[in-house]
């Protein structure tokens, strides 16, 4: 059952579907996919405090450095 019947921002209709999330901590950067609740209308995502905790789990573990869990997918540049 979905927990928002109707989008808290426009008040379009919401679906659960996989999305992807881009997770910052330290110079690290994670994408984690998800199922979360999404608004046709305008795309707001709506998270459950269940997957608040993780991202904020990951975002510590990536300041850390503890990324050994982790699947490294390749190397981030930044272009000045």
């Amino acid at each position: 059952m979905i927990p928002f019947n109707k989008c808290p921002v426009c008040g379009g209709e919401v679906i659960v579907k996989e999305a992807e999330k881009l997770l910052r901590g330290g110079n690290n950067t994670a994408i984690i996919k998800i199922q979360t609740e999404v608004c046709l209308h305008c795309g707001e995502r709506l998270y459950s405090q269940d997957t608040i905790r993780k991202f904020e789990e990951i975002r510590e573990k990536l300041k850390k450095k503890e990324t050994e869990e982790y699947t490294l997918l390749g190397q981030s540049f930044k272009v000045n």
